[in-house]
């Protein structure tokens, strides 16, 4: 049974398009990725792709950049039908891709990354001079200048190997430009000028493919969209300015979601303290002070880079502290002991999924168990088919998709690894959860279920410490607010006693009174 014919704008006189998808079916195993998607793309416009996680998003942009060949469809660019056999042939018909867990290579510099797999040579050498220019140019094209094109990728933040990846895109001749969740690392300022070089790019008759979960982003900077669900196109070519919020919720999920929080409990929060950090520094903060009672949401807010990631990780276990105590139910952890940490039942999901919370090539149910293997192992070997119905009972209750825990966790959507890796805290019954940008890469309808989810662990007890770049999303789940600025705490209160100005004001180098 097919879904009814999508909703679509008819493209204004004279605006042909650059790009065209025609009934593109993808095919895995046992799923149907796509099941006849429409998508037509325009030189100069920002074209917003829209669907929840698991609707086919990271499929289509796959075909399009022919990491995936369709099996059935047509592509046709710049009005001739065409084949994109491989990545390097859509490269060199100036289709770029950027995508959501950016791919690029720690060990190497920043103009390597930049210039890797269309090296400036000549007669055989390298000319790295020139290479080191244009690398240079492209980072003030970009509006960051202050990377320097020496240095190693893996030593800079996850927002300025954002920018590293945007210029590679760029180092190509590039006629679309096709960015997945761009600004999910980025602070306000970043995503501002990020806006900005998007604009200067459609200026100059550069398309652009923009994907986001961040509704509002699609406001500021899209000019039409498209949205998918369950693999098809369910609306394409609607004009953003002419299509209201709550309309575009009901075509991704099928139903009107209100995004709302859940209520916070009417008690106040006189239960025991459960996690409590006593002048604790480290790489990029310093002399934090944190206690978070039984039941209780803790919110860190303040700019990427202000030091919230690395209090989290500190706690954890995975960074050691240079001075200070985390003690976890009157009992002190081990300084720089993951395994500390989690025997005393702390938890971390961390931002970076993919490089520091996931086995990538193995399978969803190991993902889920592999830090509760203890309670599935008898006579010292371990009971599979138990471990496999835990974790699909963990998989089912979160909705993760597509079903079955037999899969490669890789082959999963971003939002729904993010599942996984909740499900297995969840499994593990922690007394501590710490969550940094639990909601990254998530959309509309799964952040309301990942909202309950954590209210819930709560109300259970589970002591929540949640760090989010987004205010409203901090103000909104958390019961009390701590505002870091600079690696330091200006402002600790309930978040009923605050608003986003305030908070903006305080990250914002403003007065901390």
């Amino acid at each position: 049974m097919t879904d009814p014919s999508p909703e679509q704008e008819t493209p204004a006189a004279g605006q042909s398009a650059l790009l065209q998808m025609r009934g593109i079916v993808k095919r895995f195993p046992g799923v149907l990725a796509l099941g006849g998607v429409d998508l037509d793309v325009r030189a100069g416009e920002v074209h917003c792709l829209l669907g929840q996680n698991g609707a086919g998003k990271s499929t289509l942009i796959k075909v399009l950049s022919a990491s995936y060949q369709p099996d059935e469809g047509e592509i046709v660019w710049q009005g001739s039908a065409t084949k994109l056999s491989t990545p390097d042939a859509a490269m060199g018909l100036g289709i770029s891709t950027i995508y959501q867990e950016l791919d690029l290579v720690d060990g190497l510099t920043v103009t390597e990354n930049i210039f890797l797999g269309h090296e400036i040579s000549s007669g055989g050498f390298s000319r790295r001079h020139e290479a080191t220019a244009r690398a240079r140019a492209l980072l003030a094209r970009l509006g960051h200048s202050e990377i320097t094109p020496h240095r190693l990728v893996g030593d800079l933040s996850p927002a300025a190997q954002q920018i590293v990846s945007m210029a590679r895109a760029l180092s190509h001749d590039t006629k679309l430009l096709i960015l997945d969740e761009p600004s999910a690392v980025l602070d306000q300022e970043e995503v501002r000028n990020l806006f900005r070089v998007v604009r200067d790019l459609t200026e100059q008759g550069v398309a652009v493919v923009y994907i986001s979960h961040r509704l509002e982003e699609i406001r500021q900077i899209g000019d039409r969209i498209t949205v998918l669900k369950d693999g098809r196109t369910v609306a394409t070519g609607l004009a953003v300015a002419d299509t209201p919020t709550a309309e575009l919720i009901r075509l991704m999920t099928g139903r009107d979601i209100e995004y709302a929080f859940p209520p916070r409990p009417a008690h106040s929060h006189d239960t025991e303290v459960v996690l409590e950090v006593r002048g604790l520094s480290g790489e990029r903060f310093r002399d934090v002070d944190l206690t978070v009672h039984a039941g209780e949401i803790v919110g860190l807010a303040g700019l990427v880079g202000a030091g919230r990631s690395e209090i989290l990780e500190t706690v954890y276990g995975a960074r050691r502290s240079t001075q200070g105590t985390v003690g976890v139910g009157g009992r002190k952890l081990r300084r720089g002991s993951v395994r500390s940490a989690v025997a005393a039942g702390v938890g971390l999901c961390p931002e970076e999924r993919k490089s520091q919370g996931l086995l990538l090539d193995q399978a969803v149910y190991r993902n889920v168990t592999i830090s509760s293997l203890r309670r599935f192992a008898k006579s010292g070997f371990l009971d599979f088919s138990e471990e496999r119905r835990a974790a699909e009972e963990l998989s089912r209750s979160l909705d993760v998709r597509p079903p079955g825990v037999d899969r490669p966790v890789r082959n999963l959507s971003g939002g729904n690894q993010q599942k996984v890796v909740l499900a297995r805290w969840l499994l593990r019954e922690c007394k501590v959860l710490l969550l940094d940008e639990p909601t990254r890469g998530v959309d509309v309808g799964a952040r309301t279920e990942i909202y309950n989810l954590i209210r819930r662990l709560a109300d259970e007890g589970v002591a929540v410490v949640v760090v989010s770049s987004e205010v409203e999303e901090v103000l909104g789940l958390a019961d009390r607010v701590l505002v870091v600025r600079e690696g330091s705490v200006v402002h600790e209160g309930p978040a009923t006693e605050i608003d986003e100005s305030r908070v903006l004001d305080l990250v914002m180098e403003g007065d901390v009174a």
